[in-house]
């Protein structure tokens, strides 16, 4: 192939901007205990597996689908619009039964802090949509009349997104649970009853 048949430019036409909104959902999985070691000592044993074998407390889970508008213009193909279709769960615990007095008190602050460490995910998330958005809509690639070249290009685009927040979420995941994270804190409030 040419070296011509591979490059490509941003068109500066007005590419249609797409109306869209996340789906996000909850999905609690059921601990059991009525005391904070209990509770916690449940979360371990129930809670979501991550890397093959490991639990965790929480996880943030996505699935992202696309329509994408190519259109050939000539020999070249433009994207005219892409509409993401994301759908975001949060996977977080939730007590069998109603606790009460200082465990309730000390499971609400725990509880209010995991699901504000997993929206920062959530929110990343969405932020990376809406940078594939920018990256990819309005993209023309020249000498591709079937709009074969343009979706090798724009695949390559939407897993540097998705490589860059993997990156950022581990990075942010390791401070938090770190001796002294937010995270840890959290453990440690709930356990010694704080």
């Amino acid at each position: 192939a040419r070296l011509s048949s591979i490059l490509f430019v941003f068109a500066f036409v007005p590419a249609y901007a797409v109306e869209w909104q996340p789906k996000e959902m909850v999905k609690p999985y059921a601990i059991s205990g009525s005391t904070p070691i209990e509770l916690y000592e449940s979360i371990g044993a129930n809670g979501p597996v991550i890397g093959g074998d490991r639990r965790t407390i929480a996880v943030t889970n996505w699935e992202l689908k696309w329509r994408r508008d190519y259109q050939p213009e000539g020999s070249a193909c433009v994207l005219n619009s892409a509409l993401p279709f994301l759908t975001i769960t949060y996977s977080l615990p939730k007590p069998k039964v109603k606790l009460t007095g200082t465990t309730a008190a000390g499971w609400n602050n725990f509880i209010h802090g995991i699901t504000a460490h997993e929206k920062v995910h959530g929110k990343d998330i969405i932020a990376m949509t809406e940078e594939i958005i920018l990256n990819t809509v309005g993209l023309r690639m020249e000498n591709d009349p079937d709009c074969k070249l343009i979706r090798v290009e724009v695949l390559k685009l939407v897993q540097a997104a998705a490589d860059t927040y993997k990156a950022k979420a581990r990075a942010f995941d390791q401070s938090e649970m770190s001796d002294g994270g937010a995270i840890h804190k959290l453990i440690l409030g709930l356990v010694n009853g704080r």
